[in-house]
């Protein structure tokens, strides 16, 4: 070629289909250009080797959902900051999901479930919006997990308090569990939670936090993914 032509085209001539089929196959991370995947179907070529993987189909795209590690003394408070840890660098290298890593996947992503401010761990970012929706509507009946590391010395009955109904200006706070992880670390289990709830109930016993950390939201938990790292949601699991 003595002109750049559009990957979907090129594609086209290489392998005789249709221009819809270049583009899904495209899309689906199953075209290698010069040895590298390629998921823009206007991606222009001129004398690179294109490649069709062996393993190719006309499966559909799906929507992913990344799960997020976020470091400590990240800014939280604006939600759509940490997208910029989610990249191709950034990804896991223990992810058993088995998902093939596309571009396309970093774009179109959605915070969903808030952290405390000053938190760190998990977070979840969604293209999907059944996902989405699925977060924010239950955000009510989601269970999600916190490890607090706290200092001072806590009141006495104030694990008690602390797992019995508190107010916070003149309003009820959801009902918690709390538990002590060991002589430093208290493990909050809640629903429905309340910006700046854990830092007002610690307080209300004398316990100052030292730091925080998200572990779960519903039935998916971070494991053991590295801070400032992501990793798939695999498919078919749900929260």
């Amino acid at each position: 070629m003595t002109e750049t032509t559009r990957l979907d085209k090129h594609l086209v001539s290489l392998i005789h289909c249709s221009r819809g089929e270049a583009q899904k196959y495209i899309e689906g991370g199953w075209v290698l250009v010069n040895g590298e995947v390629v998921d823009l179907p206007q991606f222009q070529v001129l004398d690179q080797t294109v490649e069709l993987h062996s393993e190719a189909n006309l499966t559909a795209v799906q929507p992913r959902t990344m799960l997020l590690h976020l470091p400590a003394e990240f800014d939280t408070n604006n939600p759509t900051a940490p997208l910029k840890l989610i990249t191709a660098e950034s990804h896991w290298a223990d992810d058993k999901s088995n998902i093939r890593l596309l571009k396309r996947h970093f774009s179109r992503l959605t915070p969903t479930v808030p952290i405390e401010s000053g938190a760190s761990g998990l977070m979840i970012f969604s293209q999907d919006g059944k996902v989405v929706r699925k977060l924010v509507e239950d955000a009510k009946t989601n269970e999600q997990e916190y490890i607090v590391e706290v200092s001072g010395t806590i009141a006495e009955d104030g694990l008690k308090k602390l797992n019995n109904k508190m107010q916070r200006d003149g309003w009820a706070l959801p009902l918690t569990k709390v538990s002590w992880q060991n002589e430093t670390h208290l493990r909050f289990a809640l629903k429905n939670v309340h910006a700046g709830q854990i830092d007002f109930m610690c307080t209300s016993v004398g316990l100052s936090i030292v730091t925080m950390k998200r572990l779960r939201i519903g039935r998916v938990s971070m494991g053991k993914i590295n801070p400032g790292e992501w990793r798939y949601l695999p498919e078919g699991t749900w929260f």
